[in-house]
């Protein structure tokens, strides 16, 4: 498949710079031919997905997430299972991380200790920051038995952090993701990653809204998926 490498950085949501960066560096399973990438979308699908990314079939205007399975949450009632939490301090990536595994409602100690190992295995791997400040810690795969519902919590960090974001701005809210499994991992990811491409979500988010109003909000943007 072949796209101009400003349509492709669209489909992917990041900039063209970086997108030009990670072309040069072989991070990423494009190469380029002029102005053109050329890619196996299998490939780049595959890639997009351990990356904590998208590949949309059109422009981030017309993104449509994976049609659901009815055993399938959206996100409404997976954020607010999760809880919303504000002022999380943190020195670094690591202690954002035990802040926030340290928050989310309704694990035993042990599985705190187990999520924490796997958040921070995961952000070894590659930053979660999918960027606009926003990241989606996760584990690299699903906690088994450790939930039986998925969840999203939402933390809004004391002070922006440096989470080597693809964009390379400090992310200032992190949601962590827990799925019970990698279908329902992508089909909320889709949901979420659609709400974070709109420009005036992400300032909605700056203000620090409330868990009501942040519901709210999202409730909006499930509506238009519907």
């Amino acid at each position: 498949m072949k796209l101009k490498i400003q349509d492709l950085a669209k489909r992917l949501a990041i900039p063209t710079g970086t997108l030009e960066r990670w072309i040069r560096q072989g991070r990423i399973p494009v190469y380029r031919e002029g102005e053109t990438c050329v890619f196996r979308r299998s490939s780049l699908e595959r890639w997009a997905s351990v990356h904590n990314l998208v590949f949309s079939s059109g422009g981030p205007e017309t993104v449509v997430p994976p049609v659901g399975h009815p055993a399938l949450e959206n996100l409404l009632p997976v954020m607010k299972r999760g809880g919303t939490f504000y002022d999380i301090e943190a020195s670094g990536v690591d202690s954002a991380l035990e802040t926030a595994a340290a928050v989310i409602p309704g694990l035993s100690a042990s599985d705190r200790e187990e999520l924490l190992a796997g958040l921070k295995e995961r952000e070894r791997m590659t930053s979660t920051g999918i960027g606009k400040g926003v990241a989606i810690p996760h584990p690299r795969t699903p906690p088994a038995g450790m939930i039986q519902e998925p969840l999203i919590t939402t933390c809004f960090l004391g002070q922006p952090l440096d989470f080597s974001a693809v964009d390379d701005w400090p992310v200032f809210v992190l949601f962590v993701m827990l799925s019970p499994s990698i279908k329902a991992h992508l089909h909320l990811l889709s949901r979420l990653s659609f709400c974070v491409r709109n420009d005036a979500f992400v300032e909605f988010l700056k203000r620090r809204p409330s868990p009501d109003d942040l519901l709210s909000r999202i409730a909006e943007f499930e509506n238009r998926l519907e």
